[in-house]
């Protein structure tokens, strides 16, 4: 549970981020008139992603009838999931320091347009997040069929990252961006190596690939299933007493490079905050101040206002 606990924190957080961004905008910019539009176009990308969700769930439940099918079909959405994992990790570390200002601008180009475009904005900057959510989520809770503990887990991640979304709009807490997104990147890279885990058994069972029945090892007899760490590991990173081959290679191929990639220092170091990001009413730009050091591999600390 406490994989998808972290998916909805981070993806949460993310998302509340750039809602805080775009109503600090419109705040300053004396536009209050336009925060309707944004919390429209906030809640139909949130009821679009549950939809997305349950058509998922649906297409795996009921419309497809063959074992095979649903197998394959869990294959797919896993990959797919870590491929969106991935991106979305990388895609963070880099745009993060940016994202605050583009934001501004595009929100500055649409309340030229008219109260659609701004519904619109708001829609677009929180959609990607909410169909990310739906299906890496999926993917990293099958096997948990008739537990709602997975699903409960993910809603307290989305009301952890909206308390700390609120808190940092409010200067009532300060926390250190950087920090934070490479720690739960880190985290969400090795549970990205147990979805495509868990697709490549998936794969086996559907008969696409081979080597179910070929185990890498068997430490079963150390790693009880039935125990509360074993239930952990398998629950959080995919880590099972008993692995095919396939599935050892996969979770090692994926995991050990993406994250000697993702931890790697760059080459040029994050910009320190400035006083005037400090002071901000970006949220983004004002979390991080918190620490006069910062890591290298996550968002800058301080974003320059439009």
């Amino acid at each position: 549970m406490f994989a998808t606990y972290l998916i909805g924190l981070r993806e949460g957080l993310e998302a509340t981020l750039v809602v805080s961004i775009l109503v600090a905008f419109l705040v300053k910019s004396q536009r209050r008139d336009r925060l309707p539009q944004v919390w429209a176009g906030v809640g139909l990308a949130v009821a679009l992603s549950v939809l997305f969700g349950w058509l998922i769930e649906y297409t795996s439940t009921s419309l497809l009838a063959r074992s095979e099918d649903r197998e394959l079909f869990e294959a797919v959405t896993s990959v797919a999931a870590v491929v969106f994992v991935t991106w979305m990790i990388f895609w963070m570390r880099r745009a993060a320091r940016t994202m605050a200002g583009e934001l501004r601008g595009r929100l500055s180009e649409a309340l030229a347009v008219g109260s659609v475009a701004v519904a619109g904005m708001a829609f677009l900057a929180v959609i990607r997040e909410g169909l990310e959510t739906a299906l890496i989520f999926y993917s990293a809770a099958q096997g948990a069929a008739g537990d709602s503990g997975p699903l409960l887990a993910l809603i307290g991640g989305i009301a952890s990252a909206v308390a700390i979304g609120v808190g940092l709009y409010f200067s009532a807490l300060k926390i250190n961006l950087s920090t934070f997104f490479t720690w739960t990147g880190a985290l969400l890279i090795l549970v990205a190596a147990g979805i495509l885990k868990y697709g490549v058994h998936d794969f086996q069972e559907a008969g696409v690939l081979p080597g179910l029945n070929d185990l890498a090892f068997d430490i079963t007899s150390v790693l009880d299933p039935s125990t509360w760490y074993a239930a952990l590991l398998a629950g959080m990173f995919n880590v099972t007493p008993a692995p095919s081959v396939l599935e050892t290679v996969a979770w090692v191929a994926y995991a050990l490079p993406v994250l000697l990639i993702f931890l790697r220092r760059p080459a040029a170091p994050a910009r320190p905050a400035t006083k005037a990001a400090a002071e901000s009413s970006d949220p983004l730009a004002r979390a991080g101040t918190d620490s006069s050091t910062t890591s290298g591999t996550g968002p800058a600390t301080a974003s320059p206002r439009a």
